[in-house]
């Protein structure tokens, strides 16, 4: 009987507990899983707390209640994995023995490894204490300039910190004071986002709803008394409420384990998510090097790619399957509209219509209600679908089916989409490549990386990320904070996400 433990069960751990133990009877595969507590929180919520959508009550349920019966699970805080000998040690002195490993602890905000982040008054909305402090300091917030603030990425669901300007903007204007507010989004991206066509149409938005956009920031402390964001070319934005979105690295069992990088992310390969050093050991969710979203789309279509491959890893054999890197993501956009984005490694969001060109119903890149209405159905769909490992009618494999392309795209070709539709066997994923309109913008200066703080993990140095297969993880080397700025990492700020 092989012995399979997953740490975490959040999406990614629980989703894959479920799926293995419907393909696999306990006397076949015994199945662990381990958390900290008994509360599983739905995170694409939080962000509705603090503009009053959504209520605590919506968003956490218990883990026992979609932990499968014939999986065991534990509730300790995990001290440290020995990957040698193949044992979990927990908080409470226990050990867990395994043959294999599924790491899916994800990532957290750690405001305490920016100077002042940590501050009471300085909120974010990456877990359910802040984003309740947060709701309630919207509640007292009459007017003034509201900062939304990025320190760096890789971050959980990285539109979210969008949606909640967004958000913000329309919670104002509802309320008829939005006159009184300003709102500033400070970020150390050289645009509203990531990618140039995303960027280019979220940043027209912003004109559009007059919120000012600050660009090239890398923060190096908030000065909490004067309320200032400091920078380090020593750019001042003065604030009255602050939402600054802070680091996301790997919890600590991953460094006192020495299986993560300076983030505490675990190396892995890129298309099946195995362990770089460990063979026995998968990184599921948010807590690899995944060169994607951490978003719960990727941990969906992530684990049924490593369903696919179990039967070859047991077996000893290749692992066939190919994780494309694969994400859609909705982005809230405040008075019951909503866009969404469909992305993998070699394929950056385009405009177009989903799943269907010209008719939708949800467009890509563009606002609709049905993109609104999509989202707010996705928590039915989390609670009874996606975490009880049911099937989904959405394709592991990106289609290019309906997108506008303007530059490289690699994914599923529309007669390969077909075939697969009918069961018949599709050909390899295709790249294309149309002209994109060359952009204005120059290029600016990199920032040095974001502050440590002794002892903790180290912020990597984001690159530009080009269309076409994803390299092998490389280690990234942190940038020396006190060196000149235009000695160091001259390209703009495109991180991996």
């Amino acid at each position: 009987m092989r012995r399979l433990v997953i740490l975490g069960g959040g999406t990614a751990g629980t989703v894959v507990a479920n799926k293995l133990r419907a393909a696999y009877p306990p006397d076949e595969l015994h199945i662990t899983v381990v958390d900290r507590d008994d509360d599983h929180h739905y995170q694409p919520g939080y962000l509705f707390l603090p503009v009053g959508i959504y209520s605590e009550d919506k968003i956490v349920r218990s883990r026992h209640h979609f932990i499968p019966d014939g999986v065991e699970l534990v509730l300790a805080e995990i001290d440290r994995v020995d990957a040698a000998a193949k044992a979990v040690h927990l908080g409470d002195g226990r050990s867990l023995v395994y043959d294999t490993l599924v790491i899916a602890t994800g990532v957290e905000p750690r405001p305490d490894l920016t100077p002042g982040a940590d501050h009471p008054d300085v909120h974010h909305f990456y877990d359910l204490p802040h984003s309740l402090a947060l709701a309630n300091a919207m509640k007292e917030f009459s007017g003034g300039r509201l900062v939304v603030h990025l320190t760096d990425m890789p971050i959980k669901c990285p539109v979210a910190p969008l949606e909640f300007t967004f958000l913000a903007d329309a919670h104002f204007r509802e309320r008829k004071s939005r006159k009184k507010v300003e709102i500033v989004y400070v970020t150390p991206l050289d645009g509203a986002f990531t990618k140039p066509i995303a960027s280019r149409e979220l940043g027209q938005m912003f004109t559009e709803r007059d919120i000012r956009l600050e660009p090239d920031f890398a923060v190096e402390r908030i000065d909490t008394e004067a309320k200032e964001l400091v920078s380090y070319d020593d750019r001042r934005v003065p604030y009255d409420l602050l939402v600054s979105i802070p680091l996301n690295v790997g919890p600590e069992y991953v460094a006192r384990s020495g299986l993560g990088d300076d983030m505490n992310l675990v190396p892995c390969d890129q298309h099946t998510m195995r362990s770089l050093e460990h063979p026995d050991i998968f990184v599921l969710g948010d807590g690899g090097t995944l060169q994607t979203s951490k978003a719960g789309s990727v941990a969906h279509f992530s684990v049924d790619v490593f369903m696919e491959n179990w039967p070859y890893y047991i077996a000893g054999r290749e692992l066939p399957h190919k994780f494309d890197g694969h994400a859609n993501c909705f982005i809230e956009t405040g008075h019951g509209k909503g866009m969404l984005l469909d992305f993998n490694y070699g394929t950056q969001p385009y405009t177009g219509g989903f799943p269907f060109p010209g008719v939708g119903p949800m467009t890509l890149l563009g606002e609709s209600r049905s993109n609104h209405l999509a989202k707010l159905a996705f928590r039915f769909v989390y609670w009874e679908f996606l975490l009880r490992g049911r099937p989904l009618p959405f394709t592991t494999d990106m289609h290019l089916l309906g997108k506008k392309i303007e530059g490289e795209a690699s994914g599923t070709a529309n007669k390969d989409l077909v075939l697969g539709l009918l069961k018949r066997h599709p050909a390899p994923p295709v790249t294309t490549a149309k002209a994109a309109k060359p952009s204005a913008r120059k290029p600016a200066a990199r920032k040095p990386s974001s502050p440590q703080r002794a002892g903790g993990p180290k912020s990597p140095a984001a690159s530009r990320q080009s269309a076409g297969p994803v390299p092998d993880y490389v280690p990234i080397v942190a940038v020396d904070s006190t060196a000149d700025p235009s000695t160091v990492l001259p390209d703009p700020i495109i991180p991996k996400f």
